[in-house]
C-alpha cells in the first residue's frame, strides 16, 4: 500500500489492523470467508475505473473490449458450475439480485410466500424492514414448533390458501436442507414461480457437496463471499425463458453501471471452484459444522433443530442464562467473531434474540479440522461459562491467538 500510505496514512493504518485484526481472530460469521489473494488483487484492480451499463456487445460508453470478454467468461463459468441456462452477474448483492428477481416477472402488489425471518428467512424476503415489504404482499411459512425444522405439509397449507405467484425458498439462518423438488411441486400445484436463495450455500452448492435448487427452480440468487469464498456481489441463475426480464429488472431496472472488479472476481472463483482444494474446503465446511455442534450439545448447548446438514450451527444460549446480544460481546472480547442471531421461539417474543449463528467456513479456509474444532468448542465455552472471571478470559483469549498463529490466514 506504498501510494496509499503517502495519500492517506490515516486509512492505511487502519486497513493495517483490520488485516491484523483477521489474522489474529477466529471467524465464526457464517456470513463471512477469506477470499484467495487472487480475488483481492481483482477487486483492487484498474478494473475499478470502468463504467459498463448495458450488457456486453450492447454498453452504453465505449472501451468495454476487455471488460465484455471478462463478463461474457463469467457467466460461461457460472453456467457449467451450476448447470444453468442463464445467468446475471451484475448483481451488486445478494438483496440486489432478490430485487431484480421479484421485480422481473412479478407486479408491484403480488402475492410472495416466504420464510419468517426469525425461523431463517432473509430480510429481503419481505420483512417490515424491507422495502421489498412496500413493493409486493408476503405472507410467511416458519418451522415446525418441535423439529424447528421446515413442516413442507403446513407450507402447502398455506400456498393452496393463499395462492402466492411466487414461493421463495432458502435462509439465512436455517441449518438443514431444504427438500427443493418437494417446495417444486408445491409452487406447481398454484402456478406460482420458485424462487431460491442459496446466498449461504452457493460454494457448497458448486462443490456438489450439498443438493442443487437448480434443477428445480424458475429462479436461484446466490452472493460470492460467503461459502462461496470469493468477492462480493450477487449471482442470479435463471431459466432462459426468463433471461430477458432479469437483465431488464437488474439494468436499467434495479441500478446502474455494475463494478467491472468484482464481476472479474466472479469469474475468477467460478474457476477456482472447479479445483481440488475448493471442493475439499467445502467438505470440510459441513464435517466441521456438524462435528461442532455436537462437541457444544455435549457442553450443554441447545442446538436449534438438533444438529447441521450446512455450515451452520445455531445455537439457543437460553439454557446457558445469556442472550445472544451478551455471547457476541463476550466471544469477541476473547477473538472469536460470531453474530447474535433470532432463533424460531423469539418470534413470540419481538425483540428477543436468544441465539447466536456460528459457520464454519472461515476456520475450514484457514485448514482448521475436526481437532481445531474441538478447541474452539472448548475455548467459546471456557469464554461464556467464565464470562465475570476476567483471568479467565484473558487466559481463553491468549488461546484463541495460539491456534490463530498456528492457521495464518494470509501468512
Amino acid at each position: 500500500m506504498l501510494h496509499l500510505l503517502e495519500d492517506d496514512p490515516a486509512v492505511a493504518q487502519l486497513i493495517r489492523k483490520e488485516e491484523s485484526r483477521i489474522e489474529n481472530t477466529l471467524d465464526l460469521i457464517a456470513a463471512e470467508n477469506h477470499p484467495p489473494l487472487s480475488i483481492l488483487e481483482a477487486v483492487g484492480s484498474i478494473l475499478n475505473t470502468k463504467t459498463i451499463e448495458g450488457y456486453p456487445g450492447r454498453r452504453f460508453h465505449a472501451g468495454c473490449e476487455y471488460v465484455d470478454q471478462i463478463e461474457r467468461l463469467a457467466i460461461s463459468r457460472a453456467k457449467g458450475l451450476f448447470g444453468a441456462e442463464y445467468v446475471n452477474v451484475q448483481p451488486h448483492s445478494g438483496t440486489s439480485a432478490n430485487l431484480a428477481v421479484f421485480f422481473s416477472v412479478l407486479e408491484p402488489g403480488d402475492r410472495i410466500l416466504a420464510m419468517s425471518l426469525p425461523h431463517g428467512g432473509h430480510l429481503s424476503h419481505g420483512h417490515a424492514a424491507s422495502i421489498t415489504s412496500k413493493c409486493f404482499s408476503f405472507r410467511h411459512y416458519g418451522v415446525d414448533s418441535a423439529t424447528e425444522r421446515i413442516d413442507y405439509d403446513d407450507i402447502r397449507r398455506i400456498a393452496d390458501e393463499f395462492r402466492p405467484r411466487m414461493i421463495v425458498v432458502g435462509a439465512s439462518s436455517y441449518p438443514r436442507l431444504i427438500d427443493y423438488e418437494k417446495m417444486a411441486g408445491i409452487a406447481g400445484d398454484v402456478s406460482a414461480y420458485l424462487f431460491a436463495d442459496m446466498a449461504h450455500i452457493g460454494g457448497l452448492v458448486a462443490a456438489k457437496a450439498i443438493p442443487s435448487p437448480v434443477p428445480y427452480s424458475d429462479f436461484v440468487t446466490f452472493t460470492c463471499y460467503k461459502t462461496m469464498m470469493g468477492g462480493r456481489g450477487g449471482v442470479i441463475l435463471s431459466k432462459e425463458q426468463y433471461g430477458k426480464e432479469i437483465d431488464k429488472a437488474v439494468f436499467p431496472g434495479c441500478q446502474g453501471t455494475s463494478a467491472v472488479n468484482f464481476i472479474a472476481a466472479k469469474a475468477i472463483i467460478f474457476k477456482l471452484a472447479l479445483e481440488p482444494r475448493f471442493v475439499e474446503i467445502q467438505g470440510n465446511t459441513l464435517t466441521n459444522a456438524a462435528s461442532l455442534a455436537q462437541k457444544l450439545e455435549t457442553k450443554g448447548y441447545r442446538i436449534v433443530t438438533g444438529g447441521t446438514e450446512t455450515h451452520q450451527v445455531i445455537v439457543d444460549l437460553a439454557p446457558k442464562g445469556i442472550t445472544g446480544g451478551e455471547a457476541e460481546i463476550i466471544l469477541e472480547s476473547v477473538g472469536i467473531i460470531t453474530n447474535r442471531n433470532v432463533i424460531p421461539r423469539d418470534a413470540l417474543r419481538p425483540g428477543t434474540v436468544s441465539g447466536i449463528r456460528l459457520g464454519t467456513a472461515a476456520v475450514s479456509t484457514r485448514g482448521m479440522g475436526e481437532a481445531e474444532i474441538a478447541r474452539i468448542a472448548d475455548l467459546i465455552d471456557g469464554a461464556l461459562t467464565n464470562r465475570s472471571r476476567q483471568e479467565d478470559l484473558n487466559r481463553t483469549a491468549r488461546s484463541v491467538s495460539e491456534l490463530c498463529r498456528e492457521f495464518p490466514v494470509y501468512g
